[in-house]
């Protein structure tokens, strides 16, 4: 799968700056957007990378030896509409400029916000986009995740365990500033390690037919988590590992980051 961007789908050809962002560019990653906050009186940046449209193999291979079955079979999915999505792990600094307080058990505003719910998600995600029109950031569904995590990778990892990702093995058993090891091919840091994300919907049963734009909120109460922390062994901190969590538990592992479908 190409990583090239459709120039009829770029997000910035004949928008330029979105009325929700504070700035927009493009590098060798491809476009982004960029929202700024205010935390303890210093400027903060979050910057939005923009995932285009496209078609991937979901679930994990036949020759994945790390394979749970909840991650079979692998099966084609198309994702019919682009979406930005925050390049790192909701920090706690940015989290207390809309929250004012820090649930973490980890000190660091650098790090990844933890020990949140996905309810608490929720009500940051509401807040956030209460401060600005045209905002609409959700949490990805767990496809977009996944998509986005892969950055065109058919491989269990987008790329070395020890240059990507905190995890059991380099974590020293904490969490870790925020965009400290090397970037996917599309600009996305900590998709693998350091806190598992929440993801939008619940656990879809995979079957071998083809899905658009899969998102079961349907499937229980529980909801998706992805990408392993910094407390796993490597056999979670794949593409393909999913779990479900009850939406109201809060661990020392638990974060998110945040989506945004253009529509």
């Amino acid at each position: 799968m190409s990583t090239a961007i459709d120039p009829a789908k770029h997000p910035l050809v004949n928008g330029g700056c979105p009325q929700w962002a504070d700035g927009v560019g493009e590098d060798a990653f491809g476009p982004f957007a960029e929202l700024r906050f205010v935390h303890e009186g210093q400027d903060g940046v979050q910057r939005l990378r923009w995932i285009p449209p496209g078609t991937f193999q979901m679930g994990a291979g036949a020759d994945d030896r790390e394979a749970y079955d909840r991650e079979k079979p692998q099966h084609q999915v198309t994702l019919t509409q682009g979406y930005w999505l925050f390049d790192t792990p909701v920090t706690q600094a940015h989290w207390i400029s809309v929250m004012d307080e820090n649930p973490s058990k980890f000190d660091g505003t650098s790090h990844p916000v933890e020990h949140v719910s996905w309810h608490d998600a929720q009500t940051f995600l509401n807040r956030l986009n209460e401060q600005r029109s045209g905002l609409v950031l959700s949490l990805p569904t767990e496809a977009q995740w996944e998509y986005a995590c892969r950055a065109g990778s058919d491989t269990p990892r987008y790329g070395d365990l020890r240059d990507i990702a905190w995890y059991s093995q380099n974590s020293k058993r904490k969490t870790h500033p925020v965009a400290t090891l090397a970037p996917s091919r599309w600009g996305l840091y900590d998709m693998l390690g350091n806190v598992w994300e929440w993801c939008a919907d619940g656990l879809r049963r995979y079957s071998e037919d083809p899905a658009l734009n899969p998102a079961d909120v349907s499937a229980g109460d529980a909801r998706v988590i992805r990408g392993g922390s910094w407390a796993l062994r490597a056999r979670y901190v794949r593409c393909a590992c999913r779990y479900a969590l009850v939406p109201s538990l809060r661990y020392g592992t638990l974060g998110f980051r945040c989506a945004r479908v253009q529509t």
